[in-house]
């Protein structure tokens, strides 16, 4: 596969870089950036995805996670949060939906149908991508912000044979529920309901899907919090079928970026212990035992 270089930096003994490729599944070219650790060959992947107005250099500016990245070997793919230019009516007038705004999904309704097949340009094409610079895709992760962090929780849901771990920040559990779910779940899914509850994580929970642990960081102060992300719906989804949910909140934390690097460290150490937990297990179900 074809992947132009945008740019690469040194980076904490690895290397940061932007890249772009021609996708089959966007019909057109994407974006995403990747941070390779020292000896990446055999590194599990960790997916980061953004947030709403977010490109492929945001996390990857703004999180901090290099570091941390690099001393546990764990390799970070930041995806664009959705084609650019495509010319598309209505899809850079509003900022909660089209370009910048994908909400991590394959859409079914015209005119999104045809270039904002988010989903699968994850499962399938980046993750062979990410296989070309060494990362080992039977150890793969997600963690997200925001609407990125409703893309972890329904990507890890719906695809527990690819996604190990899942985490988020501030992540919209339930948009069938809140506003910014409502406004873009139906333009891109059209008018089925039972549509829409295939990406909401609280109604993936309900209809029997199960994952790993989940951790979930929240700050106290977020203006979102009330009106867009309302994590106790899913405590309460969690609790009802014993999911395994690790929800803290932080107060005097917001949305931002700030929040996000106050707690990243965590995050990428919860993913590497389960990472390296499964990758252990597999070794073990794999090796005779011997007499």
């Amino acid at each position: 596969m074809a992947i132009e270089i945008l740019a690469e930096h040194r980076c904490h003994g690895g290397v940061q870089g932007f890249y772009r490729h021609e996708s089959k599944h966007c019909n057109g070219p994407m974006r995403f950036g990747l941070f390779a650790p020292p000896n990446p060959r055999g590194a599990p992947l960790l997916f980061c995805l953004a947030g709403l107005t977010c490109t492929e250099e945001t996390f990857a500016i703004k999180a901090g996670a290099q570091r941390v990245a690099a001393e546990l070997g764990l390799m970070l793919l930041q995806p664009d949060t959705s084609p650019r230019d495509t010319r598309i009516d209505g899809a850079t007038g509003d900022w909660t939906i089209g370009e910048g705004a994908s909400f991590w999904l394959d859409a079914t309704a015209s005119p999104w149908r045809d270039r904002f097949r988010m989903a699968s340009w994850i499962v399938q094409e980046l993750r062979a991508i990410a296989a070309e610079f060494g990362a080992d895709l039977t150890r793969c992760g997600v963690l997200g912000h925001s609407m990125g962090g409703h893309g972890a929780l329904t990507l890890g849901l719906k695809h527990p044979d690819v996604f190990r771990s899942i985490s988020a920040f501030a992540p919209i559990v339930a948009p069938t529920q809140v506003p910014w779910g409502q406004h873009a779940l139906p333009r891109y899914l059209g008018d089925d309901p039972s549509a829409w509850d295939q990406h909401d994580a609280c109604a993936l929970l309900q209809a029997g899907h199960r994952g790993p642990p989940l951790l979930i960081d929240q700050g106290r102060n977020d203006k979102f919090l009330a009106d867009q992300l309302q994590p106790e719906r899913l405590q309460v989804a969690c609790d009802a079928i014993g999911q395994p949910l690790n929800l803290r909140y932080h107060d005097g934390y917001d949305h931002g970026y700030f929040f996000i690097q106050s707690f990243i460290d965590d995050h990428l150490r919860f993913h590497a212990q389960v990472l390296a937990a499964d990758s252990a297990q597999l070794a073990s179900a794999e090796t005779p035992h011997r007499r």
